[in-house]
């Protein structure tokens, strides 16, 4: 079953919007404004992705919620994470594709990861939250012997790695020393 949106709180949403509309293309078609559970209310932005009005990121705008000064934007650093754990991916059809992106954000001023897992190649930054948002293309295809792997490792409790990604460069921003 595909997701309908993932929503997240916005720390700035004149920044997300700024990304998520201005860098990476995402409309935003909808907001919803209204009360809290708990107290306060909300703006309740919804970007559509690729013109897909079944599929959409949103975001909350909160206002006067008793926790307010405790919140924390960042996915890791609420639940205690290391950096980059939780994630957004989202898919690309070509590595071409992925190249541009790794290209446009570099040139907007982000720094950007990339990895080609030898399965899927992806490029990595960070939103305006300091959550990592991955763009990423499927590459490789699966066989009932990965199927295999990935069910007994449910259970495995030794550390065996995966084999080393083919590619991993750091392209830091466009004019960053």
């Amino acid at each position: 079953m595909p997701y309908h949106h993932l929503a997240l709180a916005a720390r700035d949403i004149h920044a997300i919007h700024a990304f998520y509309e201005g860098l990476l293309g995402f409309e935003l078609v909808k907001v919803e404004i209204g009360p809290l559970p708990g107290g306060g209310w909300g703006k309740h932005f919804f970007y559509r992705m690729d013109g897909d009005d079944e599929r959409f990121i949103a975001f909350w705008e909160l206002h006067d919620t008793p926790t307010q000064e405790q919140h924390v934007f960042d996915l890791n650093a609420a639940a205690h994470m290391p950096r980059g754990t939780n994630h957004l991916s989202f898919q690309v059809a070509t590595v071409d594709e992925l190249h541009a992106w790794r290209k446009r954000w570099n040139e907007a001023g982000l720094d950007v990861l990339e990895i080609d897992h030898n399965w899927c190649h992806s490029v990595y930054t960070f939103d305006p939250n300091g959550n990592f948002v991955e763009f990423c293309c499927t590459t490789g295809q699966f066989s009932a012997e990965d199927r295999e792997q990935a069910l007994r490792a449910l259970d495995e409790r030794e550390f065996n790695p995966s084999p080393p990604p083919v590619l991993r460069k750091e392209w830091p921003a466009v004019g960053a020393g």
